[in-house]
């Protein structure tokens, strides 16, 4: 079966991958990337604003190949109280239209960082300058910089998009 996500970021389609493998290890997937807008700002600064870039993600990857399968995956930054944390949002969506959101754990994002953003520099970009990393987006992203790779990036998207998945597992439970 098709899945098909909405980015080309190799850690991205990685996380997809061994979420469905793990999840439906008899079925037979075939996992692709496509280039898609998210609709949302390059950094988005909500939950609310991330679950949407996502959500038009996974609708528009799921399009882009009639795959049985859309996933979006979109990270962004959420403000509580005086504290910014990052976390990515997933939307996987089916042929039937029916969606399955789930995200990953937050990770607290210091003042340094949050300046730099806050200076409109994507929190990446912002990662790789104080970090002195390359490319972090990636590789091992907010979540293995700041773990010392404990919890990489591909872990955290992989078990959001297991968390996702959850709602196909029993969709029994989500009738009306």
């Amino acid at each position: 079966m098709k899945v098909a996500v909405g980015s080309l970021n190799p850690v991205k389609i990685d996380a997809v991958t061994q979420a469905f493998f793990a999840l439906f290890p008899h079925e037979i997937w075939e996992v692709e990337g496509v280039a898609v807008s998210s609709g949302v700002r390059s950094q988005p600064m909500s939950d609310m604003e991330s679950i949407e870039g996502a959500r038009n993600r996974a609708c528009a990857a799921q399009r882009a190949f009639d795959a049985e399968y859309g996933v979006g995956l979109e990270g962004g930054l959420h403000q509580i109280g005086e504290h910014f944390f990052d976390a990515g949002w997933i939307v996987v969506r089916n042929r039937q239209g029916e969606e399955g959101i789930g995200s990953t754990a937050k990770i607290m994002t210091p003042p340094k960082i949050m300046k730099l953003v806050k200076q409109g520099m994507e929190l990446g970009n912002a990662n790789d300058f104080l970090f002195g990393a390359t490319n972090s987006k990636q590789a091992e992203g907010h979540f293995g910089l700041m773990t010392k790779n404990t919890i990489t990036r591909t872990q955290a998207y992989r078990d959001a998009v297991i968390v996702a998945l959850s709602r196909f597992l029993h969709p029994h439970l989500f009738e009306n």
